[in-house]
């Protein structure tokens, strides 16, 4: 493999000890010997430093820019640290974090205009906006706000040819869909709206997936695996739906697909039939892949995956 990644050089298990106990052989950088500590330590160590780091994020991707928005997109801009602002909250129940991601999103709903009838998607699109604008308002107890977003949420029309993909597609789409099913109710968005969607998915995978693989998409020509353009993130969707039992079992054939084609270094094509062993990704490679199979366990109850 080429130098597209970070090598690990953790070891495979780490033993937990008590404070007192010396660090066992190994664990010669900082992080091996705070991974041996006892697990509400390492904990409490995470948390502190994860506290830190939102404020230190927060401050460069908004305080130092004056609050102005050039990019209001969840994926590269603002509202990524307004969801930032929403997860803090949602451990710590700190209202002034809930308090400012809301200020944030208003701030993105505002710059968001104009930006086109393809931007449909919760990480790339006004989808995001809506739906996390929502579900904020939500907590803060403001009904007229979650409204207004719930209702320009359902305005949203996506196009015809719109394609398949998690980043600016209709698994994008269904995202926000589903974020605003868990977060503010069931049915919020009607299953009748996502049905429609995810049938397009399905049949738009089989009709291109003749053959090998049950269900096959491309993007820009190409037919990618990874979690941002490819099956690993239109998979990892389509198992939080309500699928048909045959549609359920596309997707699982279509995992043991990739699974079975995967590298003998143990990762995965950026595309079907690439042979460079060389993206480590989020979006393209095993790390991707990897939380669509840890999806998969969970929905089906299975360690197989």
């Amino acid at each position: 493999m080429a130098d597209r990644y970070f090598p690990n050089t953790m070891l495979v298990f780490v033993d937990e000890t008590t404070v007192q106990q010396s660090f066992p052989e190994g664990a010669k950088d900082p992080l091996s010997k705070l991974l041996h500590l006892p697990y509400r330590t390492v904990c409490q160590k995470l948390k502190s430093a994860a506290q830190d780091l939102k404020e230190t994020i927060v401050k460069e991707t908004w305080v130092c820019k004056g609050g102005r928005v050039s990019d209001y997109t969840l994926y590269t801009g603002a509202l990524g640290t307004a969801f930032l602002l929403f997860k803090a909250y949602q451990v710590t129940r700190d209202n002034n974090d809930l308090a400012l991601c809301s200020h944030i999103i208003k701030a993105c709903d505002s710059a968001s205009h104009g930006s086109g009838c393809r931007r449909v998607t919760f990480i790339c699109g006004q989808a995001g906006v809506y739906a996390l604008g929502a579900v904020v308002a939500k907590h803060s107890g403001d009904e007229q706000l979650c409204d207004h977003y719930l209702t320009k949420f359902k305005e949203i029309e996506l196009p015809k040819d719109l394609p398949n993909e998690l980043l600016y597609g209709r698994a994008g789409f269904l995202w926000a869909c589903s974020f605003l099913n868990k977060n503010i109710g069931r049915d919020t968005i009607s299953p009748t709206q996502i049905q429609a969607v995810v049938v397009e998915v399905i049949k738009s995978g089989r009709k291109m997936g003749k053959g090998r693989c049950p269900l096959m998409y491309e993007w820009h020509e190409k037919k990618y695996w990874g979690a941002a353009h490819g099956l690993a993130g239109i998979m990892h969707v389509l198992m939080d739906m309500e699928l048909k039992a045959d549609e359920a079992e596309d997707v699982k054939a279509t995992l043991r697909y990739m699974i079975r084609n995967r590298f003998p270094s143990g990762n995965y094509p950026s595309s079907d039939g690439s042979e460079s062993d060389r993206l480590v990704h989020w979006c393209h490679g095993a790390p991707g892949v990897a939380l669509t199979l840890i999806k998969a366990a969970e929905v089906w109850n299975t360690t197989n995956w």
